[in-house]
């Protein structure tokens, strides 16, 4: 066979494969809305058929028998079916795969069950993993907004209630003042002082929520002294843990420092505390310790609440929350709050890249506070 012959062949082959192929991409084009069943059936027809037009083709061009040229198109042609058919079973295959994948899709939403496919290609399992793993991020989400819109509408039930006690309170004994008819006015000028001040503070952390959940609130990061800030924390918090029999213990590394907004810590400090005395039974310990640790410093305050239920431990810091009748109720006024105290310890901390847990004592003691704070 010369060069010649060969650049012939060569020839007729290119353009009866170009010719089949043209004739494919129309017709993939033509039914570009159908099934990927049908594409793939597209392609392996356009191989089969060019090679089977190529070769008839070529059978000719050398003049082969009758006997020889039947023989040789049985052989091309049952080659062609045999490509053609198993396409259209891998065709058909590749569309259930994919009726899977859009089934798993239309099965994202609250309550359902990820589910990835075993017996399916590599790139069919890492997308169906993508949607499972979708799923699961749509359902926790779904799960903190719930949490979340559940936490406002009891902040708001609190608010309202813990507004309207005193505000009662302040318009009898205003009207009792108004009237003359206070028996003791200086005492009554006290109450309404004391009402007032509750308001304002119970305000004052609205505002610092907002401020927080707005990502607005502004650090001032400075080096403190964790023995220092826990001092004046615990002077603060001393009147009220001696009205409740509670004592304070604990233990503060020497030296202990890190950086961090001092109000912000002192705020953290001083809510934990106050916190932990207020769910602590008389004669009762609050312990509050701080030390370093390979995060940064790692600050722990105890209470003796009784615990907390396992609900109750993934909510503790939600907005509005007071916890349920595991932990030891507060008994007077003062020691009411509208569930601010902890989110406002959850916010500071985070904005200091820190986290906070916790934690339920052993024996059922209590619960301990840990925040971890970096250096």
């Amino acid at each position: 066979m010369t060069a010649g012959d060969v650049w012939e062949i060569i020839w007729v082959a290119a353009l009866c494969a170009v010719a089949v192929g043209a004739a494919g991409l129309a017709l993939a084009w033509a039914i570009r809305r159908r099934s990927l069943t049908w594409h793939v059936l597209v392609v392996a027809a356009v191989a089969a058929l060019g090679s089977y037009a190529g070769a008839l083709a070529i059978a000719r061009l050398m003049f082969l028998s009758s006997h020889d040229l039947l023989v040789m198109t049985v052989v091309s042609s049952v080659s062609a079916v045999v490509g053609i058919l198993v396409a259209l079973v891998v065709g058909r295959t590749v569309g259930v795969w994919s009726s899977g994948l859009r089934e798993q899709v239309r099965a994202l939403g609250p309550g359902a069950t990820p589910v990835v496919p075993g017996q399916v290609p590599r790139e069919l399992r890492v997308l169906s993993a993508e949607l499972a793993e979708a799923q699961q991020r749509l359902e926790e989400s779904r799960l903190r907004a719930l949490r979340l819109e559940e936490s406002r509408r009891e902040l708001v039930s609190w608010v309202s209630h813990d507004l309207r006690t005193p505000l009662a309170g302040l318009r009898a004994m205003a009207e009792a003042l108004e009237d003359g008819i206070a028996a003791d006015p200086s005492r009554f000028h006290r109450q309404i002082r004391a009402d007032v001040d509750r308001m304002a503070a119970m305000v004052d952390d609205l505002f610092e929520l907002s401020r927080i959940h707005a990502g607005v609130f502004q650090l001032t990061p400075e080096t403190v002294d964790v023995g220092d800030l826990v001092s004046e924390a615990i002077a603060g918090a001393d009147v009220l843990a001696e009205g409740r029999s509670v004592r304070i213990g604990g233990r503060i590394d020497v030296g202990l420092q890190v950086t961090a907004d001092p109000a912000g810590l002192s705020r953290v400090v001083s809510n934990l505390l106050i916190n932990a005395i207020r769910h602590t039974p008389a004669d009762g310990t609050v312990e509050i310790s701080a030390r370093t640790v390979p995060a940064g410093i790692e600050l722990s305050v105890s209470d003796g609440c009784g615990g907390l239920d396992p609900g109750d431990m993934e909510r503790v810091f939600d907005l509005g929350w007071r916890g349920s009748s595991a932990r030891t109720p507060s008994t007077d006024l003062a020691g009411q709050s509208a569930g601010l105290g902890l989110a406002i310890v959850k916010g500071i901390v985070e904005a200091h890249r820190g986290r906070v847990e916790v934690h339920n004592l052993s024996g059922a003691a209590g619960c301990r506070f840990l925040v971890t704070l970096p250096v």
